[in-house]
C-alpha cells in the first residue's frame, strides 16, 4: 500500500522558517520524480517545488531562492525547507509522487499524494 506522511507544518510569523518531511513507503521511491504543491480554499492546486531521479529541481517563480526541496533516498523521506516566509506562503502543503514535469510540476501528472500538512504564516 502506497502512503506518503507529511509532517513538519505549523504556524509561524512572516520571517520564519519550517521544514516539511513526507515520508514515502509502499513502492520504490527512487523510480519517481517528487514534488511539493500547495492548496488554498477557492483556488487551483499549484506547484510549488520538483526534484526528479537525476536530482533535477524545479521551483515556482514565488518561492525561489527562499524554498529548498531535498530527498533522502536511505530514508525515502522528502524536504521542503522554507525560509524567510510570508503570508501568502498560507497553504496547505502536499507531497506527490509521479511521472515529472515538462515545463512545471502539474497535479494530473503525480499518482500518489500524501494527507497534507498546513502552513500558516501571520503577519
Amino acid at each position: 500500500q502506497v502512503q506518503l506522511v507529511e509532517s513538519g507544518g505549523g504556524s509561524v510569523q512572516a520571517g520564519g522558517s519550517l521544514r516539511l518531511s513526507c515520508t514515502a513507503s509502499g513502492y520504490t521511491y527512487s523510480d519517481y520524480s517528487m514534488a511539493w504543491f500547495r492548496q488554498v480554499p477557492g483556488k487551483e492546486r499549484e506547484g510549488v517545488a520538483g526534484i526528479d531521479n537525476d536530482g533535477i529541481t524545479w521551483y515556482a517563480d514565488s518561492v525561489k531562492g527562499r524554498f529548498t526541496i531535498s530527498q533522502d533516498y536511505a530514508k525515502n523521506t522528502l524536504y521542503l525547507q522554507m525560509n524567510s516566509l510570508k503570508p501568502d506562503d498560507t497553504a496547505m502543503y502536499y507531497c506527490a509522487a509521479g511521472r515529472g514535469w515538462y515545463v512545471e510540476p502539474i497535479p494530473v501528472d503525480f499518482d500518489y499524494w500524501g494527507q497534507g500538512t498546513q502552513v500558516t504564516v501571520s503577519s
